[in-house]
């Protein structure tokens, strides 16, 4: 599912325009963005939880020549799904 297509679910379930939907999604991706910034987990009941999880500097290999690389320390978020959403899968 792209962007598009769940902008169209949400204006169709909730009998909005394209427009009010788009900004709804919009408006929604933002406050998790914001919320996982700032305490580290968005928690969605019956869902699943995001989280920042931190990665440890490694080597890697350059797949074009084998050449080891150096591949710093980073943090990504990370996603668990509810345990109802497992079992509906």
């Amino acid at each position: 599912m792209t962007k598009g297509d769940l902008i169209d679910v949400v204006a169709k379930s909730a009998k909005l325009s394209k427009r009010a939907a788009e900004d709804a999604v919009d408006a929604t991706f933002e406050g998790i963005s914001r919320a996982i910034k700032k305490s580290k987990r968005f928690q969605v009941p019956g869902f699943g939880t995001f989280t920042v999880r931190s990665r440890k500097a490694r080597k890697g290999r350059n797949p074009q020549n084998g050449a080891i690389i150096n591949i710093k320390a980073s943090r990504t978020v990370g996603f668990k799904p509810a345990p109802t959403l497992k079992k509906g899968l």
